[in-house]
């Protein structure tokens, strides 16, 4: 009855003083509205009660596991793990759910999955996978949440974010399993992202936009109770470093300082205690887990860290030339050139945006 009036979701739960999610909750007959809330639904669709609600007879029929394609996550497929689902192309991805203080947002669970494999069958709880309507993009850049935030509520469009390092990123937009993957990868020459495209897809395959210029540095508690001021410091045997996964741009700039200070990675306590992201490597500091990482600045204010620059980096969104014209992924890139955003992303993450949205590829 909403499609037949031209009533997109999000308008519908504007006008009801609701969320989308109860909409599409409602729709999928997974949750039931109390009166009031079924009488305002009634009167915006100009009908009755009655032509939306019915009591139904017997319960419907489970719908069947579909067979998906997992984004590979520490630990791998778990039975009764959360996750979200995307469609690309004729693929249907699945990201694990990011684990919150309440349930996660999730689309199904798996009923049939293994830690060595990256296919699953998912018990689905609503199949309206739009590519049209939502995407899936792989990075690790904390301000994409403001990018979710922003499409959710002002274009309908759903975006699932899949955590990973900028090399898998890369890695699962060439083999089709995103739309998106974003990257700040520093080439030898001093240049970032372009020359790791340019190596992995032909040439005209693939737009790259830009999203932000950000710092990375060292990330310690609040107040710097261990004075560390340089790479150098993290050979101090007092100091423990929580690192980042191998492909991770924060990890290649670590490698990078450390070699430019004289110091092998062995001198370095806790080189090989990982964290998969800006946020998760932050988080481990906060908690008293180590006592610096590398990481962003807005992960350091996520958490009233402390920061010490070591680098300016661009980081970039890459997509396939088709994916490009997908009216979601028009959307995206709409929202990049808008004020909003910008201002958004330089005061709450720091970032630099005089040149978000730019068109470096495509």
């Amino acid at each position: 009855m909403r499609q037949q009036r031209g009533i997109s979701a999000a308008d519908l739960a504007r006008q009801a003083g609701v969320s989308r999610q109860t909409i599409y909750a409602i729709e999928a007959g997974e949750y039931v509205p109390n009166t009031t809330l079924a009488l305002q639904l009634a009167k915006i669709l100009e009908v009755r009660v009655e032509d939306l609600f019915e009591l139904e007879s017997e319960a419907p029929a489970a719908q069947p596991p579909v067979n998906v394609d997992l984004l590979s996550t520490p630990g791998g497929a778990r039975k009764g793990q959360a996750v979200q689902l995307c469609r690309v192309g004729k693929r249907t991805v699945g990201v694990a759910a990011v684990p919150q203080p309440v349930l996660p947002m999730a689309d199904g669970v798996i009923v049939e999955g293994s830690a060595r494999s990256h296919h699953a069958q998912v018990h689905v709880f609503q199949d309206d996978l739009d590519e049209n309507k939502r995407l899936l993009v792989a990075g690790c850049d904390p301000g994409i949440s403001l990018l979710v935030q922003h499409l959710g509520r002002f274009n309908d469009v759903d975006l699932v974010v899949a955590p990973s390092s900028s090399h898998q990123a890369l890695e699962w937009l060439k083999e089709g399993m995103v739309h998106v993957a974003g990257t700040h990868l520093r080439d030898a020459s001093g240049e970032y992202n372009l020359p790791a495209v340019q190596r992995m897809f032909p040439s005209g395959a693939v737009k790259v936009v830009t999203f932000a210029v950000w710092e990375q540095g060292l990330v310690t508690a609040a107040g710097n109770p261990k004075n560390i001021r340089a790479v150098a410091d993290l050979a101090r045997k007092d100091i423990r470093v929580i690192n980042r996964e191998k492909g991770a741009g924060s990890r290649e700039l670590l490698d990078r300082e450390l070699r430019a200070a004289g110091i092998d990675s062995a001198r370095v306590n806790g080189y090989d205690r990982i964290a998969y992201g800006h946020l998760p490597a932050a988080l481990g500091v906060s908690l008293g887990e180590g006592d610096c990482c590398i990481a962003t600045r807005s992960a350091a204010r996520a958490f009233g860290l402390a920061f010490i620059p070591l680098a300016t980096e661009r980081y970039d969104l890459v997509m396939r030339r088709q994916s490009s014209r997908l009216p979601a992924v028009e959307a995206l890139l709409d929202v990049l050139n808008r004020a909003a955003i910008r201002r958004k992303l330089e005061l709450l993450a720091g970032y630099d945006t005089r040149h978000t949205g730019e068109v470096l590829v495509g």
